[in-house]
């Protein structure tokens, strides 16, 4: 049978669109920069992309050969991504006698987030890394690995220290009970990691971090850029824990901070999260803060002119070694005063373990979604020593599905 000339331009034509439609709407790869992963600003509820924007990694086969037998076989590797990235990277401070249990977080992380991206990772320490270290660390990483040495004086007593009087106190603490009350290295990483580890030079090259630790474990997959949710969502600080600070390790440290905030009324943020902090509107410190051995942060907050005035303050009141001010609080309180307070984010879909405590979504969608391996049963978000709670009280957000019956 003969076809006419204009039922072959009408077959070319459906041939046509057909293959742009597949071209459209079937992903290649690649993650989509039409659609990223969004909240909705009424009930903080996140929306992913659809399925042609979600990151669909690439693969190749490559050969292999066994090196005591001699078999071939097929090793299958992801590809190298080529969406956009943001400048952003991982940060560990670490020693090298924590290789192992770091290598464990490494391994949680690059398989439940990281080899689809290939973000850097740096790694800071007050002494040299030692060859096995790197060796080690860099076979895990798909992204570039660094590795920086503290300057000694970010690491070590300022001037203004009275070194005797901070020794007694040290005393004091210990007979008091008080947790890590002894060690001197502890006050120095508080310190470090409260406003000095951003100051690094590996650190120039980017605008975001999110912070491991070693023996850290995730649960979930995260197949969204975490970081360019932060972005896009005009985000600056995301956690995934919080609690009650012990207060004898810092109790001077909210007397300093209304000193502070009556010195420089200008730099509190009028839409703060003073409500997080306080239950007095300010008169007194409840002790919530956010557990930062997991944070995502923006660096540039940290660089801005409020948060290094207000670091400067605390360090030269001298707390981190009168007493034992912790990074946790110091960046706690800061973010909650000097930030908007939309721009602080809980990261529920974000299972993660900090000995002794967990992060798992109570809901099942997510765990189910995110193919997490996780005991709801040992989520501690909703628990009685969470502040987490409190967050989503005054902020308005609604909580997972289920949450009540996991209340401690």
């Amino acid at each position: 049978m003969k076809l006419n000339s204009d039922k072959i331009i009408r077959l070319i034509g459906c041939s046509i669109l057909l293959v742009f439609s597949y071209w459209l709407f079937i992903p290649n790869g690649n993650v989509s920069s039409k659609s990223s992963v969004m909240i909705n600003k009424d009930d903080g509820s996140i929306h992913y992309p659809s399925k042609g924007s979600v990151i669909e990694q690439g693969y190749e086969m490559v050969d292999g050969v066994d090196k005591n037998s001699g078999y071939e076989y097929k090793l299958v590797k992801p590809l190298p991504y080529t969406g956009e990235k943001e400048k952003a990277c991982f940060v560990t401070l670490a020693r090298n006698s924590d290789l192992y249990g770091l290598l464990r977080a490494i391994q949680s992380v690059e398989d439940r987030f990281n080899k689809k991206f290939q973000y850097d990772w740096v790694f800071l320490n007050d002494e040299e890394f030692n060859d096995e270290f790197k060796r080690l660390t860099s076979s895990l990483v798909s992204g570039e690995t660094k590795y920086g040495l503290v300057p000694k004086e970010h690491w070590s007593y300022p001037d203004f220290i009275d070194q005797e009087k901070a020794a007694a106190c040290r005393k004091k603490m210990t007979d008091d009970g008080i947790i890590y009350g002894w060690s001197e290295s502890y006050r120095f990483m508080c310190r470090y990691e409260s406003g000095l580890f951003f100051k690094h030079p590996l650190m120039d090259d980017y605008d975001w971090y999110w912070r491991v630790e070693p023996d850290v474990e995730f649960f979930c997959d995260i197949d969204f850029d975490v970081f360019k949710f932060m972005r896009d969502n005009n985000k600056k600080y995301a956690f995934t824990v919080s609690i009650f600070e012990y207060l004898g390790t810092i109790p001077t440290l909210w007397d300093t901070t209304v000193d502070f905030m009556k010195e420089n009324p200008e730099l509190i943020h009028p839409n703060n999260m003073m409500d997080f902090i306080s239950d007095d509107d300010g008169t007194s410190y409840n002790l919530c803060h956010f557990w930062s051995n997991f944070e995502i942060a923006s660096l540039d907050f940290y660089r801005g002119e409020a948060y290094t005035k207000y670091f400067e303050y605390l360090d030269k009141a001298g707390g981190f070694f009168y007493e034992r001010w912790g990074d946790a609080p110091a960046h706690s309180i800061a973010v909650s005063l000097l930030m908007d307070r939309s721009e602080i984010h809980h990261f529920d879909q974000i299972a993660y373990y900090h000995p002794p405590f967990y992060s798992c979504s109570v809901d099942d969608e997510t765990r189910i979604k995110n193919k997490c391996s996780c005991n709801p049963a040992d989520d501690f978000t909703w628990q009685g020593y969470s502040c987490t709670g409190r967050y989503y009280k005054i902020n308005n957000l609604e909580k997972p599905d289920g949450w009540f019956e996991y209340l401690g």
